[in-house]
């Protein structure tokens, strides 16, 4: 009798020193993951995320906060419309192309009106040019892709613009074209050439 009661107390014993070693060693742990790394700071700040401390005032780029969420939708809310206003751009200067061109073959004669569209085709051109990533520096149309007379002058224009809106159209959003900034260029060219003799 006495020796099963020996028996439980060591067993008690043996159960309440691993019960306390194990709190020990989980309050170790837990007082470890509280305490600051070295060179650390309890509060986060901008150094700690790898932004620069200037741009502390632009916000919270914490991954999946509202506000950083909120940011996201706003810029691809903003390149979206961007380019769909570079698209229709690209479709007004086809437009324009167009009545320029059946207008000439109507009168053989450019008027006020006629003018005033090739300007517009010329500033448009350019935005596209330089939306697409080119820039004033590039070159425009090569000499021997000019034909002597107006009327085809005025058609090769229309079919540059066609071919210049369906390229536009097809490269996405984010892609600098190469292509495209040609094209423009072409058509660029060939606008001011026509604008130019014509004056």
């Amino acid at each position: 009798m006495l020796l099963i009661s020996d028996r439980q107390t060591l067993l008690m014993l043996v159960r309440s020193t691993l019960l306390a070693a194990t709190l020990i060693f989980i309050s170790a742990q837990c007082a470890r993951g509280q305490t600051p790394l070295p060179n650390s700071s309890p509060f986060p700040d901008a150094s700690s995320n790898g932004r620069d401390p200037k741009d502390k005032d632009k916000g919270d780029d914490r991954y999946g906060s509202p506000e950083a969420e909120m940011r996201a939708k706003l810029i691809i809310k903003e390149e979206k419309k961007r380019y769909d206003e570079h698209v229709e751009r690209a479709r007004e200067v086809l437009q324009l192309a167009s009545q320029v061109s059946k207008s000439y073959e109507t009168r053989k004669v450019f008027n006020s009106e006629d003018q005033k569209k090739l300007e517009r085709m010329e500033k448009l051109t350019k935005r596209i040019r330089n939306d697409a990533g080119g820039s004033e520096s590039d070159s425009g149309v090569d000499v021997k892709d000019i034909p002597p007379a107006m009327v085809d002058l005025i058609k090769k224009a229309a079919d540059w613009a066609d071919q210049l809106k369906e390229m536009v159209e097809k490269t996405p959003r984010h892609v600098v074209s190469a292509a495209v900034i040609d094209q423009a260029n072409k058509l660029l060219g060939l606008v001011q050439h026509i604008r130019g003799t014509n004056h």
